[in-house]
């Protein structure tokens, strides 16, 4: 049995903490920025965790299962 490829889209995008979750960064934070307050634009620079639904997804992808 080959080995299970890496998504490049998804190693690009997620990164693994210690404890096994999933981070991301926020969307919406590229263009149209004037509108958007000081406040959301400072709170879209932060990373996130992936929602739980979504890790067993992202695992697969990063073919960490």
């Amino acid at each position: 049995m080959p080995k299970m490829k890496t998504r490049g889209a998804a190693k690009k995008r997620f990164k693994i903490t210690g404890s096994g979750r999933i981070l991301r960064e926020k969307a919406f934070s590229s263009h149209i920025l004037t509108k958007k307050s000081q406040k959301r634009k400072r709170n879209l620079r932060q990373s996130t965790l992936v929602h739980p639904t979504n890790e067993p997804a992202i695992k697969r992808m990063l073919a960490l299962k």
